[in-house]
């Protein structure tokens, strides 16, 4: 890093006009050290240095000229942008610096934060953080194929992680590339927040979306949600990623209209690059470890934000004890949705009763308890339960009172279907989830009388318990 000369240092660029503006500015102080950033020769009456690579201008962080910084004994202790007479004369010390010019006038951005140049400079001169292996391709190679041919995506094109690009991710979070994240299955690989920025450039994350990918890592790579055993299973399940509060509107997610749909970079990105991280870091791939007998669309992407800002039930994650208004993610090992329809209840008992038949027939009538359930109402069925008062406590109340049965109607054997609990349970009344088995968040177009049931994988110690974790804002904010 070149280190500025004690006394004064400006940073200046032809092309910008207060720049122009201010040269006989420059021409009244003594022990000026001027460096230019474009051309050479200016100002030609200063003698400039040219900063041809940029390099003065992104190490100390130049972000518009001109730039005014005072240096003592080798420590910066004042910098101005633009120009201000008042911030001038008290940097230098000069009174009645150019009086000729008006009072203040705001500069132009620095050539080290063009768009068009930073994510080279970053290489450059912030490449070394990265420790990643990089693959050389010849010319008459490409690239697209090349991952594809070496196994690296889920079927769907990926881009391409440039050191520019990844080193660009970065910068969506303060997290230290080398940090380790998580350990990720079925391998046990432990993998860094640079693996983490790698995975999220190749299913097109912006960098504002770090912060969710690296929560939804967090969230599945441990023993409560067994991501492990979600992989194995030969059931239709995949991490389900829901998303609260109101980072969820600031980096654009998606929490209306076709909210569990396609269309949305954030949802599809952030929940893509969770499973691309399992499958190229973790080992997870179909056929291998994942052993699913028929998958589901949702192991590609499964990502939504709950729409809490207007929800009558407030949010999941609310619900599961972080505080209301708090970023947070909610993962659930999950198949994909199915629509349940009723287009004619309007009182909330009518609505329960259809809901509560639905669930009941989930995996199975005569299975109980084995399984949870997330039900993503829509505007217009929660509207009928907000209309009778029913909040979300009293909603899961009532569907677990409606679907529990006699244990003599669900036992193997009964109604002539060898499938069902054990036998010994027959004299009992069987609630079809748990306390804790039913999961209520609000998305969804307002248009549309339904209701979304994603049904769970095994539960409990011997399969998945959902997890909610706080979003991390050691992380930029977006």
């Amino acid at each position: 890093m070149s280190q500025l000369a004690n006394g004064l240092t400006v940073i200046v660029k032809r092309e910008c006009e207060t720049c122009q503006m201010v040269v006989p500015v420059l021409e009244q102080l003594t022990g000026l050290t001027v460096y230019t950033q474009d051309d050479p020769g200016f100002p030609a009456t200063l003698a400039p240095i040219h900063d041809e690579d940029l390099s003065v201008s992104w190490h100390h962080e130049i972000e518009t000229v001109p730039t005014l910084i005072k240096v003592v004994d080798g420590v910066e202790v004042a910098r101005t942008v633009g120009w201000s007479r008042a911030d001038w004369e008290q940097i230098t010390g000069v009174a009645g610096l150019g009086p000729d010019l008006p009072v203040m006038r705001p500069g132009c951005g620095s050539m080290s934060v063009d768009p068009d140049l930073v994510d080279a400079l970053r290489v450059r001169f912030g490449g070394g953080v990265l420790a990643s292996r990089q693959i050389e391709l010849a010319d008459l190679d490409d690239e697209h194929e090349m991952m594809f041919q070496r196994g690296w995506t889920d079927g769907l094109p990926v881009i391409p992680p440039t050191p520019e690009r990844v080193l660009k991710m970065l910068t969506g979070t303060t997290r230290n590339p080398a940090d380790i994240v998580a350990v990720i299955p079925p391998d046990l690989v432990e993998v860094t927040v640079e693996k983490v920025a790698i995975a999220a450039v190749m299913a097109g994350c912006l960098p504002e979306y770090m912060p969710w990918v690296l929560t939804a890592l967090e969230a599945v790579c441990n023993d409560t949600f067994n991501m492990h055993g979600v992989l194995c299973t030969t059931m239709a399940v995949g991490p389900v990623i829901i998303c609260s509060g109101p980072g969820t509107r600031a980096i654009g997610m998606n929490s209306g209209m076709n909210a569990l749909g396609q269309g949305n970079r954030a949802t599809m990105t952030i929940g893509r690059a969770v499973q691309l991280v399992v499958r190229n870091f973790g080992g997870g791939r179909p056929g291998e470890v994942d052993r699913g007998t028929h998958g589901n669309p949702g192991k590609l992407s499964f990502c939504f934000a709950e729409n809490d800002a207007e929800s009558p039930f407030g949010s999941l994650a609310a619900s599961r004890g972080l505080p209301e208004g708090v970023d947070a993610v909610t993962v659930f090992a999950g198949e994909s949705p199915h629509t349940i329809v009723d287009q004619l209840s309007r009182t909330a008992d009518s609505l329960a009763n259809s809901l509560a038949l639905s669930l009941q027939a989930m995996h199975h009538s005569k299975l109980a308890l084995a399984f949870d359930a997330v039900l993503v109402i829509g505007p217009e069925h929660a509207r009928v339960f907000a209309d009778d008062g029913w909040d979300r406590e009293r909603l899961i109340s009532e569907l677990r009172a409606r679907t529990t049965r006699p244990g003599s109607e669900m036992i193997r054997g009964a109604r002539g279907i060898t499938e069902g609990i054990p036998e010994h349970l027959s004299d009992q009344e069987i609630p079809k989830f748990g306390p804790d088995g039913l999961l209520i968040t609000y998305a969804g177009g307002g248009a549309g009388l339904f209701t979304a049931l994603i049904g769970g994988w095994a539960n409990g110690t011997v399969g998945s318990t959902p997890v909610t974790r706080e979003v991390r804002y050691d992380t930029r904010h977006p």
